[in-house]
């Protein structure tokens, strides 16, 4: 990673972000001064405390599967000064005219592109007031992983109380939100992880834990009402060996090559869908401020906490990426700003 001059001379109209000009490894990133945004008429610009990474980062980093290189405004390259990240929180700077919901100096956070910046433009409608019960950091991660979560468990997966739900990830980013948001549903919640997350997985709210490396859930003989599938590594045919013959299967992650991904996965579960009892459902999230409102009012209650494997000032954000690229993370990476202000 190089990084340009970083002092405290930058004009006022610039800003510190991480950004890439070529698709690939972590050392691609660079920390350079570039203009600082200016929010439209319906925009925000959030002064960045604290921003969470995701997978989708590390897929935009790589460029792969090659369909993500539109969001990042290339196929070749990205575009001039593709700044990284997705998820923040931070104080609003300024508010374009039409904005009538926020104020300059509210806590929010958001889902919006380009957050591993000092600085961030977000539209209005995707941005919400930060739990007061959270720090920046907290509230940071939950934009993009526990709104996932949060859609793949009550829209997609239906989740009734009393239902037998199976997360299969749920010591990572997404899955420590869907375990305590399972449990909130009212459901009996069977987390699936490695050895050294099996406390951790229970003390977050699952019923019945799973070390995928003494055990395959896929062969035990038990069958689950709804599993939230955030790996991809089961075929479908396993998958549905563990569930109810009327369960639903929520589908997220998968491989697929550098072309497709997991949208190849993805697929094959619609085409043999129409064919089965069993309901398989492909999922992607979507930004909604209504979800953030009610992630907020969760996060207040105690009945969602964030988990945070690590934080990074922005000055080593390329360790960050690095460690989020080797996989295993417990919870959350956060970046936060306070070597940038």
């Amino acid at each position: 990673m190089r990084v340009t001059d970083v002092s405290a001379q930058q004009p006022p109209d610039a800003m510190k972000a991480v950004v890439h000009h070529v698709y690939g490894s972590p050392d691609a990133l660079d920390i350079r001064e570039i203009d600082k945004p200016v929010p439209a008429d319906d925009e925000v610009l959030i002064r960045v405390h604290a921003a969470a990474l995701n997978a989708a980062d590390a897929f935009l980093l790589r460029g792969e599967p090659f369909a993500v290189r539109a969001m990042a405004g290339g196929l070749r390259r990205p575009r001039t000064n593709h700044v990284l990240g997705r998820a923040v929180a931070g104080q609003i700077e300024a508010v374009g005219r039409n904005v009538a919901g926020l104020e300059v100096g509210e806590h929010v956070y958001a889902e919006c592109a380009g957050t591993l910046a000092e600085y961030v433009r977000a539209p209005e409608r995707f941005v919400a007031t930060k739990p007061a019960a959270l720090s920046f950091e907290q509230a940071a991660t939950i934009p993009v992983a526990a709104t996932a979560a949060l859609q793949g468990l009550r829209d997609r997966g239906q989740v009734r109380p009393g239902q037998r739900v199976l997360i299969n990830g749920a010591s990572g980013g997404v899955g420590t939100f869907a375990v305590q948001i399972a449990a909130w549903l009212g459901a009996r919640v069977t987390g699936v992880c490695s050895t050294r997350n099996v406390d951790l997985v229970r003390s977050i709210g699952a019923d019945d834990v799973i070390d995928y490396t003494g055990q395959d859930f896929t062969t035990a003989g038990q069958r689950y009402d709804v599993i939230l599938d955030l790996v991809g590594n089961h075929s479908l045919a396993a998958l549905r060996r563990a569930l109810a013959p009327t369960g639903t299967l929520v589908l997220s992650s998968g491989g697929g090559g550098r072309w497709l991904g997991p949208a190849r996965r993805l697929a094959s579960a619609l085409v043999v869908a129409p064919f089965v009892r069993q309901r398989l459902r492909p999922f992607a999230a979507t930004q909604d401020k209504d979800d953030l409102i009610l992630l907020k009012e969760l996060a207040e209650s105690g009945a969602i906490t964030p988990v945070i494997d690590r934080t990074y000032p922005l000055g080593h954000a390329v360790e960050a990426m690095q460690r989020l690229g080797e996989g295993h993370v417990a919870g959350k990476l956060v970046i936060t700003m306070n070597d940038a202000q």
